[in-house]
């Protein structure tokens, strides 16, 4: 394999356990024969980003200058496994000057790849607004629990954060992503990726499709040259 791969940045920590799910994929995915055959990743993660999904913080203003700090260390191209963030990719790529992958679009493309006109996502209310955006871009429409049920889909997916993995929180996410099928949904997109540390294709009756690993696939074919590096907006 080639010495010449890409210096991948990680924005990280949002939250901890997701992003070193990210990390072991990334690791899994690239074809390596030896060490040096793997990409070179330097990951800021940190959990002390404001949290997403409260109005006013200055969550942007934190990540442009991790991304920032990501560059001065010899970064290329950023990942960021973190839904909820990609509100602020505009701000990250500008401030940075570096391309960022986009798990949103690529979950909305792996989506309509299906077939599927109508879209179930399990995410926050931010996450909800970007993936309504991207699918409407790709013909689709989005499938939401009713704000009750979101309500109740937060509570567990703090409680995953705080470390909850078990047999609980699993048949809650099903209970989740169940409603969604039952309102209309013909493809589940997992849209924190909190999600599928507890969930995955065998607990749910539709596809359900991970933006994180596709993510890790994305960040592994842009770094070794098989995918052209993202667009940096002007």
């Amino acid at each position: 394999m080639s010495d010449s791969s890409l210096t991948l940045g990680v924005l990280g920590g949002m939250g901890p356990a997701a992003t070193v799910e990210f990390l072991a994929k990334l690791q899994a995915y690239t074809p390596a024969e030896k060490d040096q055959d793997h990409i070179r990743v330097i990951a800021d993660i940190n959990p002390k980003a404001p949290d997403r999904n409260v109005p006013g913080t200055n969550a942007g203003d934190v990540l442009a200058e991790m991304a920032g700090a990501l560059r001065g260390a010899g970064c290329e191209v950023l990942a960021m496994p973190c839904n909820t963030a990609h509100a602020h990719a505009d701000v990250i790529q500008r401030a940075s000057g570096l391309p960022l992958i986009d798990m949103i679009e690529l979950a909305a493309r792996a989506a309509g790849q299906t077939g599927a006109m109508r879209v179930g996502v399990l995410g926050t209310k931010g996450a909800l607004k970007l993936y309504r955006e991207y699918l409407a871009a790709h013909a689709m429409g989005l499938v939401a629990l009713p704000p009750e049920r979101q309500e109740a889909f937060m509570q567990t997916l703090y409680r995953i954060k705080g470390g909850d993995l078990g047999d609980a929180a699993t048949r809650e996410m099903q209970g989740y992503a169940e409603e969604l099928r039952k309102a209309g949904a013909e493809v589940l997109i997992a849209g924190c990726t909190e999600v599928p540390l507890v969930l995955d294709d065998r607990d749910v009756k539709l596809k359900l499709v991970d933006p994180g690993d596709l993510l890790a696939r994305q960040c592994v074919a842009v770094c070794l040259g098989w995918e052209p590096m993202p667009h940096v907006p002007a």
